[in-house]
């Protein structure tokens, strides 16, 4: 029986499938329901229509945008009595430290729905101050008299000793109608009450529209299981990321890095930075040969602690909309036209946007957007610019290129942020853009950047739901340990075991065959003292367990910081173990051709393009029917139904043997 997988990426202008059938792919592209997004996937599988036994992987925005726009359940925190307002002091760093007017984010429970409890665990995990059923039973009263819909519970070391926090959770659940609960032994076992308290209260706060969402699509679907992506990289069940929502913060995003890297790797490129231009957003990644990730990650102002891809995110889109500020400044975004009413020239928009102005400039054609499925009206393009370019003073195509320019800017800034401000030269890097809108402004980030070459993907739009399709499946797991001095491995066994065991039991529930898992044990490690740690790869030997550990420490942190203090004891904070499943892999079939491949069949015309201030003759392809081996010379404009690849003047490429389009400079006498 022919296996199918179908990806599906749920973004906010565009809900993007990939269906994966024997090392073909099938994809697809439709406007999205913000409103209801499993409207989207419905329709999109029922133009694309695989069959009924394919696997389905999603890839959710529900949580983020519950997050971001502050539409999440009225949430209650329960915490060990005294540390109710800790969500509130954080660790009172300010985002800029010399912005005096600037607003602090506002929490996720208002001070009347903190409620502390007299409960204490001592740093050993110990009773300290007995849980009596008094305190329960004015705890479940006051809730139940709080009119909320979630619950967060957040105790004192509970991380060593979850007892309270489960009796907790056994009385909050008889509460009707029922709540939505977490314990923060559950979603997060760790130190550092502030980020394991936020952590647990995003999970409370997003969850009930999760929970929702993945009912009503598990419902449209036939009662059909799926998989749903994490911001780690891997999938799980959609009853595992209903119960921890906080681990499909960034889904999509996490989606576009796995394809990204799976691709690059296949065509022979190791260390990249990922460029995902989307309609409202553009996420960057660095990947030294290797996916990173983070356990230190905001978003919405909320510190979020599980594990995730380090991803960085600017609010600079396709349906980023540009405007002037109060001081005569052109701005473009983080405000989005998004799907609905989108950019000017989808036809009821009326903001200009940086697709808009891509448009006006040649980069795009009215008729070739979607493969010709969509037609663009530029004549509102023109009068959506039209008062802006008044404003500034300057034609209609120089009110286009300042657009196209501050957002190139931002993005710039973002694509810095992750190599050259943590000590990676871009130089070593091969960028590689996707997106609906990456392909259009990877060549001039990437010469600003000083990149030497792009890998555009053969399906760049999509890209994030091919990652989300051949994704493994993964569950994380963590505890805190705390060991210093002389380290035996036997003193880590014991937690080790204990998580491999409750994966393999979540793991086999999602219907995974045992013989495919795979454990991958980690340790977050640092000097003592040290306010902060860095994971490591768990040595597989007991023998010089300690010196084992300490080296390959030092070896990261002199890697990550620069130096390195070999005669510095060091500690073991949190013991770390994944779970994976491997997923199923695409491996498209390599083709061999000449270079001498004629590319006549592949020309749509010619046009006018703006490159740099001037109009350049530019010839226009049509993708599909391009062939490894074709090479192009720039000016060029590359079309497809996912994408659009802009090719200035100055640079050329050429399709490998995947038909990925490799870019690079003209070389200069």
């Amino acid at each position: 029986m022919t296996k199918q997988i179908l990806g599906i990426d749920v973004g906010g202008t565009f809900t993007d499938f990939v269906l994966v059938e024997d090392n073909q792919l099938s994809i697809h592209k439709i406007p999205s329901s913000p409103a209801s997004p499993e409207k989207s996937i419905i329709t999109g599988m029922k133009e694309l229509n695989p069959s009924k036994m394919a696997t389905i992987a999603h890839g959710s925005t529900v949580a983020t945008n519950a997050l971001l726009e502050r539409k999440g359940a009225k949430t209650a925190l329960v915490i060990t009595k005294g540390f109710e307002d800790i969500i509130e002091i954080g660790r009172q760093a300010r985002p800029d430290l010399f912005d005096l007017q600037q607003d602090k984010p506002d929490t996720l429970v208002n001070a009347e729905n903190r409620f502390g409890i007299e409960e204490r665990m001592d740093h050993e995990g110990n009773v300290v101050s007995e849980l009596t059923d008094m305190a329960i039973q004015t705890l479940v009263k006051s809730v139940n008299n709080a009119d909320i819909d979630a619950v967060s519970v957040s105790l004192l070391f509970s991380f060593l000793n979850p007892a309270h926090e489960q009796i907790l959770k056994n009385a909050l659940s008889k509460i009707e109608p029922k709540l939505y609960i977490s314990i923060s032994s559950e979603v997060l076992p760790e130190f550092r009450e502030f980020e394991r308290t936020s952590t647990v209260t995003v999970n409370s706060y997003v969850g009930p529209a999760v929970a929702r969402y993945m009912a009503n699509l598990t419902k449209s679907l036939g009662g059909k299981g799926i998989r749903i992506m994490q911001s780690s990289g891997g999938s799980i069940s959609a009853e595992l990321a209903s119960q921890q929502p906080v681990r499909t913060i960034l889904s999509g995003p996490a989606g576009g890095v796995v394809g990204a890297r799976y691709i690059s790797s296949l065509a022979g490129f190791d260390h990249i930075i990922t460029f995902d231009m989307g309609g409202t957003s553009t996420d960057v990644s660095l990947c030294p040969n290797r996916i990173q990730e983070t356990t230190n990650y905001t978003i919405g102002g909320q510190p979020v602690s599980v594990p995730m891809i380090d991803i960085h995110t600017v609010g600079a889109g396709g349906g980023s909309i540009a405007s002037m500020d109060s001081g005569g400044a052109l701005n473009v975004g983080p405000e989005s036209a998004g799907a609905n009413p989108g950019p000017a020239c989808y036809g009821s928009g009326t903001n200009t946007t940086v697709t808009d102005a891509n448009l006006l400039l040649g980069r795009m054609h009215p008729d070739h957007f979607l493969g010709g499925k969509m037609m663009l009206d530029i004549q509102n393009s023109e009068d959506s610019i039209k008062p802006l370019a008044q404003k500034m003073g300057v034609t209609q195509l120089q009110a286009a290129e300042g657009i196209i320019r501050v957002v190139n800017s931002n993005m710039e800034r973002a694509i810095r942020s992750i190599s050259l401000e943590r000590g990676f030269d871009p130089r070593d890097f091969t960028l590689v853009p996707f997106g609906g809108a990456g392909p259009l402004h990877a060549c001039d980030l990437a010469k600003e950047l000083r990149i030497p070459r792009i890998l555009v993907p053969a399906y760049p739009g999509v890209l994030s739901a091919l990652g989300i399709a051949v994704a493994d499946v993964v569950k994380d797991y963590s505890q805190t340990v705390m060991l210093r001095g002389v380290i035996q491995k036997s003193d880590l066994e014991e937690v080790f075991k204990s998580m491999q065991e409750q994966g393999r039991a979540e793991m086999l529930d999602q219907g995974i065959v045992e013989g495919q898992l795979q454990p991958r044990k980690m340790l977050d490690v640092r000097y003592v003292g040290q306010s902060f740690e860095l994971t490591i790869e768990c040595p597989t030997t007991s023998d010089d367990f300690t010196d084992r550990v300490s080296e390959a420490f030092n070896t990261e942190h002199e890697r990550r910081f620069g130096y390195k203090d070999p005669q510095s004891a060091i500690e073991i904070v949190n013991a770390r173990l994944k779970m994976i499943a491997q997923g199923d892999p695409y491996q498209p079939e390599a083709v061999h051709l000449s270079s001498k491949t004629p590319l006549q069949e592949a020309i749509l015309d010619q046009d006018e393009v703006i490159f740099y201030g001037e109009s350049h003759t530019t010839t226009m392809y049509d993708r599909s029917k391009l062939l490894p081996g074709n090479m192009i010379e720039g000016p060029a404009i590359v079309f497809q139904l996912d994408s659009t690849t802009v090719i200035p003047p100055d640079w050329h490429g050429t399709l490998d043997v995947y038909s990925n389009l490799i870019l690079s400079l003209k070389k200069t006498n």
